[in-house]
């Protein structure tokens, strides 16, 4: 048996986009099995797999806060035991960054990771036995099945990069709006979702917003008392999978809900505006990433363009609620097409 340590322990979205590259490895390699140092925030998403057998939680954040309390700590004691039960074929860091980089040299085996051209962090392929180069032009996702399969010795074959996760399969015919994310510049217009909101309930769609913190809450329910959308209660993030696994389609920012509903194959319209869908876009079947025409991609967290500092990035302007909600009932349709059952409006209904 071929037994992998995965480096790879946020954030969400982060998290989600390597599991194609699992899916790969095991078509190509059948004995495999894999470990993975994920934060104990993400530690449910590896559960969701069967070819990961142990998952090893750390919680970076707190450790941080006080470095001398956390080295002589029982988790930080925990961390190296479990670390340390196996000697690894391969180390895999899918991260790049200095804080995974010296998280797996604690373990024993051959260490694999970007090379200083590719990583994120050019420092963290100090740290590797072997240092690949992966193009950074390419999607995140392709970047990481690029990195397992050199890191693995396989030939990468096109048709796999599949998220292989199987939750509950039966449509709700739930919309869900994913609004919340951390960066202000991504935050899409409150107006406009409570618009979008109002014309999907208007065109017979059930409208849910999960929420993932007060603030977001309060959102939600500002959003629901304009539109008559319903609020969700408080999820872990396994039950808001099943819940998106079993929607008819959802709308979502760049964040890493957004990519889980990706994952779940649910038809999913992605909205960007300070950051590229072609590098981290919601990537598989029935999905569709919308981008409008202002040059920003700025990649900041508090948008340049605005003349605010919390305001919404200008790179949303033409993102209309009335053209975000054409595109979702376009998205729909493309999805009954390909075979995935969902049901629509009529065509009166979805010009109210």
């Amino acid at each position: 048996m071929t037994r992998v340590l995965i480096v790879k322990t946020s954030s969400l979205g982060d998290v989600i986009h390597t599991l194609p590259a699992i899916n790969d490895a095991v078509c190509a390699i059948p004995d495999i099995k894999f470990d993975w140092i994920v934060e104990e925030n993400f530690s449910e998403i590896p559960n969701w797999n069967s070819d990961v057998d142990q998952i090893i939680p750390v919680v970076l954040r707190k450790w941080r806060k006080n470095i001398f309390r956390f080295w002589f700590s029982k988790e930080w004691s925990e961390f190296k035991k479990r670390i340390g039960f196996h000697r690894y074929d391969v180390i895999i860091d899918a991260q790049g960054l200095l804080k995974s980089a010296w998280l797996g040299s604690f373990a024993d085996g051959p260490r694999y990771g970007f090379d200083k051209f590719s990583a994120r962090e050019p420092l963290a392929s100090n740290f590797y036995d072997h240092q690949i180069s992966v193009s950074k032009q390419l999607h995140a996702v392709e970047r990481t099945r690029i990195l397992f399969s050199k890191s693995l010795g396989y030939s990468l074959q096109p048709s796999n990069g599949k998220y292989n996760l199987s939750f509950g399969s039966t449509s709700t015919g739930a919309v869900v709006l994913i609004h919340g994310t951390t960066w202000a510049s991504k935050h899409w217009p409150e107006e406009s979702w409570i618009k979008l909101s109002g014309l999907l309930t208007k065109a017979n769609y059930k409208v849910f917003l999960p929420w993932a913190n007060e603030y977001d809450r309060a959102r939600a329910l500002r959003i629901s008392k304009s539109s008559g959308a319903k609020v969700l209660p408080k999820m872990t993030l396994t039950e808001i999978a099943s819940f998106l696994a079993e929607s008819q389609g959802c709308v979502s920012v760049d964040t890493g809900l957004g990519h889980l509903s990706s994952a779940l194959n649910t038809p999913t319209l992605g909205i960007f505006g300070p950051t590229d869908p072609s590098f981290t876009g919601l990537y598989g079947p029935n999905q569709k990433n919308l981008l409008s025409d202002f040059p920003c991609l700025c990649m900041t967290k508090k948008c340049p363009f605005s003349l605010k500092s919390d305001k919404s990035c200008r790179g949303f302007e033409g993102l209309t609620a009335n053209r975000v909600f054409d595109e979702f009932i376009r998205l729909m349709n493309n999805t009954i097409l390909s075979g995935k059952p969902c049901s629509l409006p009529t065509k009166k209904e979805s010009n109210k």
